[in-house]
């Protein structure tokens, strides 16, 4: 395995950049070189080990570098010969899979990759599919459990560009015990109305070509795009983020150097493969040293029984290292490891959003292995900063800046431009520059100089960042920036809590007040009169004690299972807005969602009787877009 790098101290960082980049890169420029260079390496080492339900008893699909790389390169001609090439997308509707690293980095060895989020709509999906100028789409054929080839199917008539459509069998790796059943449960096949799409099996068609060369030649630049990531997607259409070989290159070979040495080679993948930390981290970044991942189900955590067996998993594959967000850790607290060999187990991290302090300290207590906090974003690449494995870690930091990464708190200019670093421990808008940054969002040019994260960060004087949250969730009460981590850590530290957020809810005098919504641990007992009068004890600062908290089944998550605070926001204005005007003695109901343009968005229907100017004079100074429907009784 290739040199590690080992960062104690922020002076290791330092001595790491003495030595050029060009240096650490072993030569590669483009992500296919460095499957290929693996193979080159490790060729009979399991580069893939997939699992299709969270049985540890089951046999995993094993797939060597060799083969891996001879599937990559078949996928590449493959999309060579359906007319990908250079700019042109071939979009991937997949679950975690062996396949689904096929199609991407073959994707990127012929044109550019478009992951795309299964969860969304198909109407989202058909939207970035079109942004993409995507030409070819890579599913899921028919399978239990998954509505994917549903969806596929409205996509496929909502986008005319598409004009080869792959379907994945995941049939090929249902126990041979369960193949009677697989008829019984599959979904019936559909088929979209246009009858202008050639619809193909993906194994098939793989095996059609040829997996000892690139047919088409090519020479991959490294400032060519090779993949669109979609961000947000809550609100209007996706941004598509441009990633270029040269940045994928850099972090793959740069987290591939930080990940530790040869016997920590095992990493548990259960994030999905559309998004960053699933692709680079558990993908090229594993690649590039000469890991092995275990693919955790096709839904990843989410999959059947890998939660409830996580820790025999663990013990089966001896996994050395795994990602996840803080609703993970807290629902493995609550599964036991009594009689689990978990001792090759040596780091977990934590990246995609903040872990609060008593939960990392409770996981380190009942497991004994250690959470890495890191910072990263899809505009970034992946990571871009990191707790040093092996110095100290900082509960609450994210640690140091990666090698050759430039990441600076910036005092902004009247024109919301970076002008000036902020001084030690003074906050600012979270800026970043270097090999990692994003060639810019798709229909837009690429971030000129300093590129503004939306995060809200400072330095101590070691070099450790602290991020205090993201500009758009500060909490702004009367002009006063609350930290909503600030509630949440000391919620969390409540023995009975699993999860909590806290976001800002509509007030009329104030702008916004803190609320909080918290989910309790399992067999825990607490009323929300008990939460809130301890949050009012414990919270640091008088103006940040929450004026209204809920207990709630779970909180809203992301498809990577971070918490979702927009719904949270929904349900806190309507409340708000809807007290209001019973207070007023005015009747009408409110129903709020996310509007493309307008952000949140209430719209509030009179009942018969009821006058939009009485509406307008007690909602009017709320600062929430509204919109006044037409009555009920008008209406019908």
């Amino acid at each position: 395995m290739d040199e590690v790098l080992r960062i104690a101290t922020y002076d290791d960082v330092l001595a790491i950049e003495a030595v050029p980049l060009r240096d650490r890169l072993h030569g590669l420029t483009d992500t296919y070189g460095v499957i290929e260079r693996a193979a080159r390496l490790w060729p009979d080492e399991w580069a893939l080990r997939f699992l299709l339900i969270g049985d540890p008893e089951l046999p995993s699909h094993d797939v060597s570098y060799r083969d891996l790389l001879a599937r990559v390169t078949a996928a590449a001609n493959l999309f060579q010969r359906l007319g990908i090439g250079p700019g042109r997308a071939v979009g991937l509707l997949l679950p975690n899979a062996p396949e689904t690293h096929y199609a991407l980095w073959g994707a990127q060895a012929a044109g550019i990759a478009s992951p795309v989020n299964p969860l969304l709509e198909p109407g989202k999906i058909a939207d970035i599919l079109r942004n993409a100028g995507a030409t070819v789409l890579v599913t899921l054929a028919p399978f239990p459990q998954s509505d994917l080839w549903d969806k596929a199917v409205e996509v496929i008539d909502q986008v005319p560009g598409l004009t080869t459509v792959l379907r994945v069998d995941l049939s090929p790796y249902v126990p041979e015990a369960m193949r009677p059943m697989l008829a019984a449960l599959t979904p019936p096949d559909r088929w979209p109305a246009r009858a202008d799409v050639d619809i193909l099996d993906f194994g098939a068609a793989l095996a059609g070509e040829a997996g000892d060369r690139l047919v088409s030649g090519r020479v991959i630049g490294e400032g060519e795009v090779a993949a669109y990531f979609h961000t947000g997607g809550t609100t209007g259409t996706p941004k598509l983020a441009r990633q270029t070989h040269a940045n994928q290159v850099f972090e793959a070979c740069i987290l591939g150097s930080l990940m530790g040495a040869r016997e920590d080679r095992v990493l548990l993948c259960g994030l999905p493969l559309f998004h960053v930390n699933g692709t680079m981290v558990t993908g090229l970044a594993a690649f590039a040293s000469g890991r092995t991942v275990v693919l955790l189900t096709p839904q990843g955590y989410r999959g059947q029984g890998v939660v409830a067996n996580f820790w025999a998993l663990v013990e089966r594959f001896r996994g050395n290292s795994f990602s996840g967000v803080p609703t993970l850790y807290a629902a493995l607290l609550d599964v036991p490891i009594a009689g689990r060999d978990v001792s090759s187990l040596r780091s977990a991290i934590c990246g995609a959003a903040p872990m609060p302090a008593d939960l990392i300290r409770r996981f380190e207590q009942a497991t004994g292995v250690k959470i890495l906090e890191g910072y990263g974003m899809t505009e970034g690449t992946c990571a871009s900063a990191m707790n040093p494995r092996w110095g100290e870690r900082r509960t609450g930091s994210v640690g140091f800046r990666l090698p050759y990464v430039e990441l600076q708190p910036m005092v902004l200019d009247e024109r919301g431009r970076p002008s000036h670093a902020c001084a030690v421990g003074e906050v600012g808008a979270l800026c970043m520059k270097g090999p990692q940054l994003f060639a810019g969002y798709a229909g837009q040019p690429a971030p000129d100089g300093w590129f503004d994260t939306g995060d809200l960060a400072r330095y101590d004087g070691d070099h450790y960042l602290w991020l205090v949250g993201r500009s758009k969730d500060l909490i702004i009460r009367g002009g006063h920036n609350i930290d909503p981590q600030m509630i949440e850590d000391v919620l969390a530290a409540h023995p009975a809590v699993a999860l909590a957020a806290a976001i800002g809810q509509p007030d009329a005098y104030a702008g916004e007040l803190p609320a909080a919504y918290v989910a309790l641990r399992p067999g825990a007992a607490a009323s929300a009169e008990d939460l809130i009068t301890y949050a009012r004890a414990h919270v640091p600062e008088r103006a940040a004690a929450p004026v209204h908290l809920e207990i709630l089944p779970e909180l809203p998550v992301t498809a990577v299972g971070k918490i979702h605070k927009p719904p949270l926001r929904q349900r806190a204005a309507a409340r708000v807005l809807g007290d209001a005007l019973r207070a007023a003695g005015v009747a009408a109901t409110v129903e709020t969602r996310e509007d493309a343009t307008r952000g949140l968005l209430a719209v509030i229907t009179p009942v018969p009787g009821t006058t939009a100017d009485e509406i307008r004079e007690v909602v009017g100074g709320f600062a929430v877009a509204t919109e006044i429907a037409e009555s009920r009784a008008a209406a019908t």
